[in-house]
Order: structure tokens, then sequence, then C-alpha cells
């Protein structure tokens, strides 16, 4: 999700000691202010006109309420109001830290990572045994390209919790984007026992602090397919070869050059795809094997 920073000052009373952090330390950081005209903009959308004779009042509604109407915002792409609401829920008596880790999220939604890692920093200060914190704080080193980082803080939350799919998923895109391929298969193999569906909405665009992307999608594309083929599992090798065809991995080399892949290369789907690839990197289908172009019309 790619939002625009727009965030206005959260209005936080003082606050005293709450799970584990104190009114100093739980403080969220605040992010400059941009144009009230753009704001403006975004509370002048048909959905705003929805959402916005349903907001909760912060100086009457319960904590639990205006951490509700923050989550509800958040899901309406309000990240902005989001923030407000949860800040206003840290005023009335929150959980401080369950809030910081929401708001931390939104700040890396907004791409605001130097913000977001100190809320995540907070939380696992506070409370070293929370798996989820330090999921958090190693999605937002990987975002910010600190790769093994993120890989020793994704191994800490999965000493915690080792039966996370989405943790292990996420491991394992570290180590992809580390360039270690056989470790990052190796979790990507485990993330998948625990949850056949992990990878299936899977896409280049967006990043969470739940189940990451990469920026060399297509790379990852093929180490997928390269980790079902030694799986002997075909059909999702297809899927995950044709994934990295069409976006743009020369799939004939990959396969040329891991022997995993050598029983595969006669399967009639497999050489579409490869006629596929080839049509994609040379341009034209006159430039394929000679076996796939008609021979020329002789001319006398």
């Amino acid at each position: 999700m790619r939002l625009r920073a727009l965030f206005p000052a959260l209005l936080l009373a003082t606050l005293g000691v709450r799970a584990g952090l104190t009114a100093q330390q739980s403080q969220p950081a605040k992010a400059p202010l941009t144009s009230v005209e753009e704001r403006a903009a975004l509370h002048a959308s048909p959905d705003w006109k929805l959402v916005e004779p349903h907001l909760a009042d912060p100086t009457t509604a319960t904590a639990v309420q205006l951490e509700l109407q923050g989550d509800v915002l958040r899901a309406r792409r309000f990240p902005e109001d989001a923030l407000d609401y949860y800040g206003y829920a840290m005023a009335r008596g929150g959980n401080v830290s369950e809030l910081l880790k929401k708001m931390g999220v939104v700040r890396l939604e907004l791409q605001q990572t130097s913000l977001a890692r100190s809320m995540f920093v907070r939380c696992v200060r506070a409370h070293k045994n929370d798996a989820e914190a330090w999921n958090d704080l190693a999605a937002t080193d990987y975002v910010m390209g600190a790769y093994p980082a993120a890989i020793s803080e994704y191994k800490h939350a999965l000493r915690l919790d080792k039966k996370s799919a989405v943790m292990h998923s996420n491991l394992g895109m570290a180590y992809f984007s580390n360039k270690d391929a056989d470790s990052a298969r190796a979790e990507f193999a485990r993330a998948l026992r625990l949850d056949p569906r992990i990878l299936e909405t899977r896409d280049e665009g967006g990043v969470t602090a739940h189940v990451l992307a990469t920026k060399d999608f297509a790379g990852f594309c093929f180490e997928m397919a390269r980790m079902f083929a030694q799986q002997q599992r075909p059909e999702s090798m297809r899927l995950w070869l044709s994934k990295a065809s069409e976006r743009g991995y020369d799939v004939r080399e990959g396969m040329r050059e891991n022997a995993v892949f050598h029983p595969y290369l006669k399967d009639p789907q497999i050489q579409m795809i490869l006629q596929n690839t080839a049509r994609m990197h040379k341009g034209s289908v006159a430039l394929l094997d000679a076996q796939d172009v008609p021979a020329p019309n002789k001319v006398d």
C-alpha cells in the first residue's frame, strides 16, 4: 500500500506507566505536517462522508472503542485519522505496546520507516518475548535494506513463535534478498507446511509488517518454482515459472543451469513457457529456436 504521508499532530494526554512503557517512552514520534489542503481533499471524498458520522467521540469513548475506530479508519484507507484514534486510545488508557505496534505498522505502510522502527524498538525493549513486535521490527529493517538485522530479528521472533507461517515466509524473503537462496527456500517450505496458502496472494506491490514483498519479484517466483521442482510438485512449479516469465525472468537460462528442472524440460506446458520467454526476450517469433520457426519460402 503506497499512501501519501499527510499527518496531523497527535493529541495525546500525559500517560502513566502502562504495558511496561513510561509516559515519556510511549509518546509516539510525530511526522512532519503536510498541507491542510491535502488532508481536506481526503476528507471531501465520498468514503469519508460515509465514515465521519460514525466516528467515536475521543473525549467520551473508551480506549477499546477508540482503538477499534482506528482499525476501521486504517482499513478504509484513512491512515492519518487512524493514527489520531490510536493516539486517543492511548490517552484514554489503552494498551500502549499494542497501540504502538499498530501505529508502527501504519507508519511502515506510509513508508515512514524510521518512525515505524522507533515504535517497534520501544515495544521489544519493553516486552522482549513479544514475537509480533520482533516480526514488525524485522519487517522494518527489511524495508530499510538491513537484511542481516532482519534475519536475526525474524529468527528471534520464531524462537518465540515457531509455528508462524508468516514469520517463516518473511524470514525466507529476508534470506532471498540477502542472496541466500538455499536458506530462503528452506523457510518458504516451512511456511507452506504450516499454511499451504501463505504465498497465494503475494504480489510485487505493497509492503506490510505481516507478509512482505520483494523488489526482485521475478527472481522470487523462479526460486519458488525451483523449490516446487525439488518437491516434485509440477503443477505449482509451472505456476511460479509462468509468473517469473511474465515478469521478465529468463527462465530458459535458469532451467538450463539447475538440474532439478531437467526432467521437466520436455513437458509441453514447460515448452510453452519457454517459448513465451523467448518471445519476450528476443522480441520476435523468428528468433526462436530453428525447429520452432517455419522455413522461409525459396526465392529463385
